[in-house]
């Protein structure tokens, strides 16, 4: 039996990683196989790129950027995620092709139709996509709670987040069958109450 893939997508501060871990217990809570995963990373291999990507100090120019990042996905969906969706188990990505296209193709600029034949080479879409969106003053308030050195994407202009806020946005709103919008400047609680509700009532989990 195929398993169900879900993914949670947004921008710095939104929340993904959060909701994702609460929905992942609930899941096996109820005898579900859960397979909690992130991107870029969830192989050894794809981890690697992660902290590449991440690293302030890393120059790339967009288009190697994307590039990066489908070699990292390419691999996580070879080894992990397929392989978990065959045995029919539930798996909840942090981040997936959707951020790519919000990040490097709306917010760094990179060909959109290039993007998307990437997209279809890795050859697989998610059952359900969360996209949490949050305002300006709440990420900023959310990451500078964290206490940790700013990433090399947190540490993009506001410009860029903008741009890329925009794109999440315009995803969602252009595959409302897979997308859901996600107010998710609300309490955690809250959030996932609306997350929860939502795969049962989509997915029936």
């Amino acid at each position: 039996m195929k398993g169900v893939f879900i993914t949670f997508e947004g921008g710095e501060g939104a929340g993904k990683s959060t909701v994702a871990r609460r929905l992942a217990a609930a899941l096996q809570t109820s005898g579900q196989e859960v397979v909690l995963t992130r991107e870029p990373g969830g192989t050894q291999g794809a981890e690697a790129v992660r902290g590449l990507l991440l690293d302030p100090a890393t120059q790339l120019t967009p288009l190697a950027d994307t590039l990066l990042h489908f070699a990292a996905r390419a691999d996580h969906v070879a080894r992990v995620i397929n392989p978990a969706l065959a045995r029919g188990a539930v798996v909840i990505c942090d981040r997936f092709y959707d951020s790519t296209m919000a990040y490097q193709g709306y917010g760094l600029g990179v060909d959109k139709a290039a993007i998307v034949k990437l997209i279809g080479l890795v050859g697989l879409i998610p059952d359900l996509t969360f996209v949490l969106e949050v305002s300006e003053s709440t990420t900023k308030q959310r990451l500078a709670s964290r206490g940790n050195a700013a990433d090399r994407y947190e540490l993009m202009g506001a410009e860029v987040m903008a741009r890329i806020a925009a794109g999440f946005h315009e995803i969602a709103l252009t595959e409302p069958a897979r997308c859901v919008l996600v107010d998710a400047n609300a309490a955690a609680d809250a959030v996932f109450a609306r997350v929860a509700a939502l795969v049962a009532e989509r997915l029936g989990l």
